[in-house]
């Protein structure tokens, strides 16, 4: 007994020896992979950021903040999302137990009615007196598959990376939802200015027409002036309906974003009472792009394919698999529970190890190191993706203030020229050509001030998502 004892006890060593052993080596993630600096002279050395701002506090206009509530709770992509993180998890708490010993309860009934020609039948006819036998068994079984080569601890952690991945994905697909909403809002109050601009602007022409049709009547002007006249009174009208068109569509495109059927959106406001925050708190590179959702969804790829590349890699070595079964068995019915003499047992245990199928074993191996470096690869694209991002959109928000300056300049411009050029006209001192080419410009030059500014908050916006923000 003693020396049987010991023999267990030595096994049990090596076991736990085995079960130490690492037969795959992580790859890290490439610390080469962030830029020392974002190319801007907006960036600052501060670890600080706007992108860990949550987005009730970045955005301070009440409809633009109902909206984006509205899509977190009930955008369709978003819940999808969160039943990805449910399923993974699911699975996480699943492998938890695959280091666990199976076991099975059973109940067995079988009778067998040997031939009485068969040696069978002979022995059971002279050793019970009986041509057919009962059997009867209840019992448990075991099975368990010692973890030597980190095969399961590698499930494991394969699994929970997935899990923590399902979750990044999920923020970083609301930091793009609730960027898209913003920006949808924006883009419906840009709207909203240039119909009021065409609107004013048809009233403008309408007024020059008419005094243009007055000259006409007294032949100081020909007919040319008149149809050009109104040539440009329509332009400024085309311009209604179709804005009224894309108002419509983008209230749409909210109420997808926002989960809910097509309808108007409630504005309280207007593109110019917006203000943008001189905020530029930018902070480092790897700091910065490392808290990105997308980012840390692609360091957790990583993470799971070294998992996977451990689980394959321990397939091809052998495989220790102990069993066990014990319970109550009889050929009667009347003494199955007579204990101990019903009771029965066996243990085995033995290792396996793939010889035909070693060929398909080590081709999975092959695949989980080649979806590894992909892996690398992709992360390392995430990263540039991510700075060439916030790039942009520094470069944006610096360059579009410059150019609503100048824009703001030339608008005043060609507002007092309108003036000048309706004045000298009436007076008969300028050419009807030159007040329908100010007004021309002029329309063109408010609808293009409207589009920078709504471009300007866009891309303030897009700052702040390509920082990581919007998902807190």
């Amino acid at each position: 007994m003693k020396k049987y004892i010991t023999k267990i006890v030595m096994v049990a060593i090596l076991i736990t020896s085995l079960i130490s052993c690492k037969v795959s080596k992580d790859i890290e993630t490439p610390k080469d992979a962030f830029p020392e600096n974002f190319r801007s002279a907006l960036a600052s050395g501060d670890t600080t950021s706007i992108g860990d701002m949550e987005w009730k506090n970045f955005f301070t206009e009440q409809d633009i903040i109902k909206l984006i509530d509205s899509a977190v709770t009930r955008n369709n992509d978003l819940q999808i999302a969160q039943k990805n993180i449910e399923i993974a998890q699911y699975k996480f708490t699943q492998s938890k137990w695959g280091n666990v010993p199976q076991v099975n309860l059973f109940v067995n009934a079988n009778t067998s009615n040997p031939s009485d020609n068969s040696f069978t039948g002979l022995n059971l006819s002279q050793a019970i007196g009986a041509k057919h036998i009962d059997d009867y068994s209840a019992g448990a079984s075991l099975s368990w598959e010692a973890d030597i080569w980190g095969k399961i601890r590698n499930q494991k952690k394969g699994a929970y990376a997935s899990y923590l991945q399902s979750s990044e994905v999920k923020k970083a697909l609301q930091t793009t939802i609730v960027a898209n909403v913003a920006k949808g809002y924006y883009n419906l109050l840009m709207l909203d200015t240039q119909l009021e601009i065409a609107k004013k602007n048809v009233q403008l022409n309408d007024s020059t027409t008419n005094i243009i049709k007055l000259k006409y009547d007294a032949g100081q002007v020909t007919s040319l002036a008149v149809q050009q006249s109104e040539a440009q009174k329509l332009t400024a009208a085309q311009l209604v309906p179709l804005l009224e068109q894309n108002i419509a569509i983008q209230e749409n495109a909210l109420s997808v974003l926002t989960g809910s059927f097509p309808g108007a959106k409630e504005r309280n406001t207007l593109l110019t009472h917006i203000t943008i925050e001189n905020n530029t708190k930018i902070g480092i590179p790897s700091s910065v792009v490392s808290r990105r959702p997308d980012v840390k969804s692609a360091e957790l790829a990583l993470k799971a394919a070294n998992a996977n590349v451990g689980v394959t890699k321990a397939d091809l070595y052998p495989a220790l698999r102990i069993t066990a079964q014990g319970g109550l068995n009889s050929f009667e019915t009347s003494n199955w529970f007579n204990i101990p003499a019903s009771l029965f047992g066996t243990v085995a245990g033995g290792l396996t190890q793939p010889i035909f199928n070693n060929k398909r074993v080590r081709t999975q191996y092959n695949i989980a190191v080649a979806e590894r470096e992909k892996a690398v690869l992709n992360f390392r694209q995430q990263v540039l993706v991510a700075v060439s991002e916030v790039a942009d959109a520094m470069i944006k928000t610096e360059k579009l203030q410059q150019q609503e300056t100048l824009l703001q300049e030339r608008v005043k411009t060609l507002q007092t020229a309108i003036r000048n050029a309706n004045l000298l006209f009436k007076n008969g001192m300028a050419e009807y050509l030159e007040v329908i080419t100010a007004q021309s410009d002029l329309l063109q030059s408010e609808l293009e001030l409207a589009d920078i500014k709504r471009q300007q908050l866009s891309a303030n916006t897009d700052l702040y998502r390509a920082l990581g923000g919007g998902w807190r």
